[in-house]
């Protein structure tokens, strides 16, 4: 059973942020640059919230509102869901379906050590069954299998 730890060993632990002051348009900046659908939003060293496309799409374009005005606090998700870095990825996708969440950050003894999307969770459970669908095949034929990565 795959755990977070090996999502980040794989894809890495760099955090995109923003702080709850910027705006939402210099925060969506960032995201587009960087090509992700999220940031973290921190104050002082700590997660108050995070922002994503949906926060966006849901609070800022349907309102017709500027999101040259607008602050990240405003419609940031403050409420913030997190997983430790031992929990396995079939946790991370029981919790991400039942709170209908797509990001989560990853803490290890307390400090932030990654974030983590539902792509990335969803990607290492198709490498996991993959791999046992390999294994059986190979039993099945009697030939070496492959080595998991």
């Amino acid at each position: 059973m795959k755990t977070v730890n090996e999502i980040l060993e794989k894809k890495g632990n760099q955090i995109w942020s923003v702080t709850p002051e910027i705006t939402v348009f210099d925060a969506l900046k960032l995201m587009a640059e960087k090509e992700i659908g999220a940031v973290l939003v921190i104050l002082d060293g700590r997660v108050v919230g995070i922002l994503s496309e949906r926060d966006y799409a849901r609070k800022v374009a349907l309102y017709g509102k500027s999101s040259l005005q607008m602050t990240v606090k405003e419609i940031m998700s403050a409420n913030v869901i997190y997983v430790e870095i031992s929990q396995s990825v079939e946790e991370c996708m029981a919790l991400m379906i039942h709170k209908r969440i797509r990001h989560l950050p990853v803490y290890k003894e307390g400090k932030l050590a990654g974030f983590i999307s539902i792509g990335d969770v969803v990607k290492a459970l198709i490498d996991e069954k993959e791999f046992v669908i390999d294994q059986l095949v190979h039993y099945i034929k009697d030939t070496p299998p492959i080595k998991n990565n």
